[in-house]
């Protein structure tokens, strides 16, 4: 593989690339362990695709936020390095497919030029900091939550806290009560709120902690009423550092957020969160937004004329896809994007558009669309005009007919049916049969191709997950349809029950027995109520014929987008094709981290240091233990299993336990003089555990 020179501005930035460039050349001379590479990659948006030999690429994008130059620069990267498709993911991001795992680090050194980053997008890390599209035009907000969902994003990405964590982290900022950024089902969410003291506004947020999705969905809980904003960065920063030292590490589908909370519960977390504060770096974190805000202005384009007459598309256009803003004269227009997916003659075009007549930015959404906003009212019938010419000015945003899917099978490894494939089909019977629902914004329909819940099935009103079920001794393609999840506001909401299981060619019908008999037996209630009302067995027996796969015919067969009959391949990895050994690949991570830690202590980053020595301890932990065949689950096991296997039994001499040494961390404020302590017991600790280790191989 030949090296590039990336020749940007930011060094940490530069260094990261050439790191990822390195990396994957061990990894393709078997030098490193398949299993820490994936970690790594990972950690910088690099996604194993269902098809061999090829990645998807996460690119990070900030609650959602693009401006003209980012989109243009996606569109050049995805036109070199991708095949042109762009795809809004439910988490506000952009994801490309089809690259070469070699061209990575000069796709990411290209995004960079533009500040796009791919740090973090996927992995056991804190996520893409999400936040709602309306975020400073919604007429309902007490503020703005934009530059602090942006502090946030900055505070931690590369933050040493958040780099291997047993699971991801994600967190999410809400505009209003009506919360639409869906703070209850993540793993911190935050909700603004306003309070006068002493006759003066302080702003905070409401703030919920361990809430997620998946096989197991669980309701946030709510953590503080009201939270004032130089706190936030504090709390955050508290939390993550006991999910980092006491989540599950060995089972992965027990390792999120919410188990540990459930399992600790919540009382004893938070006093585990309250003893943290004393580590961590700023124990208040002011968040200035005199800047950001002095720096919107409202754009003053002239108005161009019209081609011809627009039409009673227009008409139904505008009903369902302009939105008001608080800024009095302006308005945010929703773009339905089909399934998340457009490409790049429409990206370039939009581009343009928003540049020259909006405010140069549009918002990608949680639904799989984007927002233009700040746009003059006397243009609305331009940009529909503009947005048709691209293909791009559907109704039905944010709509019953406005569906979400994740990708499902076409590309994810963990895609059991297809999703977009189906969404497909129930959007068109939807515009085919029910065009009233592109009005109604009352109900939702969320699609995911397996129980990770990427589409956020299981909080929609109608939700549908990809599965298997067999007919006889074949196996076919099948929808779980859940029914009754929906947000309820200020933080609260529901997830959807199960009802039964589908063919999934049975998909349309199942939403079609389910419209007519709301429409029929509803008595004017909305969903929820009606769901409520009839109980979860009344839908059971109104799709109780649907579910009997016995009267299965050939057709039935195959999924949905596909024209083979249907087999069930989940979970497709990558082989590294040889044997390392894992000790020594843990004591080299080791050293790296405790190198780290000296970088950050030259640099004065005091807190960092300690962090990234602490992190070296455990690793050189794990590498012994492992050593020793002793399986762990969490970093407080590692310290614990360390010490009873090593110390108690005289094997290796600390002057001390292993635990009262580490634990330090959370003892002592991170003053200069700490730092260069802990510093230099730590490397002195890996000296007698690196020295232990090679003993124990020449014996």
């Amino acid at each position: 593989m030949q090296s590039f020179r990336t020749e940007l501005e930011n060094p940490i930035v530069e260094r990261d690339i050439l790191e990822l460039e390195q990396k994957i050349a061990l990894f393709r001379e078997g030098k490193i362990d398949e299993e820490k590479f994936r970690s790594l990659r990972l950690a910088r948006g690099v996604y194993g695709q269902r098809q061999p030999g090829v990645q998807m690429i996460r690119i990070k994008l900030p609650y959602g936020r693009v401006n003209s130059a980012q989109l243009r620069r996606i569109c050049k990267v995805s036109e070199e390095y991708s095949t042109g498709r762009l795809h809004i993911t439910t988490r506000q991001d952009i994801q490309i497919h089809y690259v070469s795992l070699d061209r990575t680090p000069e796709l990411w050194a290209e995004l960079e030029r533009d500040d796009i980053t791919l740090r973090e997008a996927c992995g056991n890390t804190v996520r893409n900091v999400t936040a709602s599209e309306l975020a400073g035009i919604d007429p309902k907000e007490p503020f703005d939550v934009t530059p602090y969902a942006d502090a946030t994003f900055r505070y931690f990405l590369r933050n040493p806290v958040s780099q291997e964590m047993g699971r991801k982290f994600k967190m999410a900022f809400s505009s209003s009560e009506e919360d639409n950024a869906l703070s209850y089902l993540h793993d911190l969410g935050f909700i603004p709120k306003v309070k006068e003291v002493d006759g003066q506004q302080i702003r905070g947020f409401k703030v919920l902690l361990g809430g997620g999705l998946g096989s197991q969905p669980r309701h946030a809980d709510l953590v503080y009423d009201f939270l004032e904003t130089e706190q936030l960065i504090p709390f955050i920063e508290a939390v993550l550092r006991i999910f980092d030292r006491h989540g599950e590490r060995a089972r992965r589908n027990k390792a999120r957020m919410k188990f540990l909370v459930k399992d600790l519960g919540l009382d004893t977390f938070l006093e585990l969160v309250e003893a943290e504060k004393m580590a961590l770096p700023y124990k208040n974190y002011p968040i200035d937004t005199t800047e950001y805000e002095a720096s919107k202005t409202l754009p003053n384009p002239e108005i161009p004329a019209l081609d011809q007459e627009l039409g009673l598309g227009f008409d139904l256009w505008k009903e369902t896809n302009v939105l008001p803003q608080k800024q009095a004269g302006y308005v945010a227009i929703g773009v339905k994007v089909h399934l998340g997916d457009f490409y790049l003659a429409q990206a370039r075009a939009l581009a343009d558009l928003v540049e020259r007549f909006a405010n140069d930015e549009i918002r990608f959404t949680l639904r799989q669309n984007f927002l233009i906003r700040d746009v003059r009212e006397e243009l609305v019938p331009f940009f529909f005009q503009e947005l048709k010419k691209i293909g791009m000015a559907d109704r039905g945003y944010n709509s019953l007919g406005d569906i979400t899917a994740c990708p499902g099978t076409d590309t994810c490894n963990l895609g059991i049916a297809s999703s977009t494939g189906i969404a497909a089909e129930l959007e068109k019977l939807i515009l085919n049969e029910y065009p009233h629902y592109l009005k109604s914004q009352d109900l939702v329909i969320k699609i995911s191709g397996c129980m990770n819940a990427c589409g956020q099935h299981n909080m929609a009103h109608i939700g549908f997950q990809g599965m298997s079920m067999k007919a006889g001794k074949t196996v076919v393609p099948a929808l779980q349809v859940l029914l009754g999840g929906g947000n309820l506001g200020d933080g609260n909401g529901r997830f959807a029950d199960k009802v039964t299981k589908v063919p999934s060619r049975r998909g349309p019908q199942a939403l079609r027995v389910l419209l007519d008999d709301f429409e029929k037996n509803s008595n004017e209630q909305d969903f929820l109520s009606y769901y409520d009302h009839q109980g979860q067995m009344y839908f059971y027996e109104l799709l109780k014929e649907l579910a009997d796969a016995s009267t299965l015919e050939a057709n039935e067969l195959v999924d949905w987008g596909h024209e083979e009959a249907y087999k069930v391949a989940v979970g497709v990895g990558e082989c590294a094709g040889v044997v390392i050994d894992l000790v020594a690949t843990l004591l080299l991570e080791a050293l790296e981290k405790l190198e780290l830690g000296q970088e950050a202590l030259a640099e004065g980053r005091w807190a960092d240091s300690i962090y990234h020595h602490y992190a070296g301890l455990i690793n050189s932990a794990k590498a012994l233990l492992l050593s020793e065949d002793i399986s762990t689950n969490s970093y407080a096991n590692i310290i614990a299993q360390f010490d009873e296997a090593f110390v108690a039994t005289g094997k290796i001499n600390l002057g001390g336990t292993f635990a009262e040494k580490v634990y330090e961390i959370n003892q002592q404020e991170p003053t200069e003089e700490f730092a260069k302590t802990y510093a230099k017991q730590a490397f002195e600790i890996y000296g007698v555990l690196k020295n232990y280790r090679e003993e124990e191989v020449n014996a």
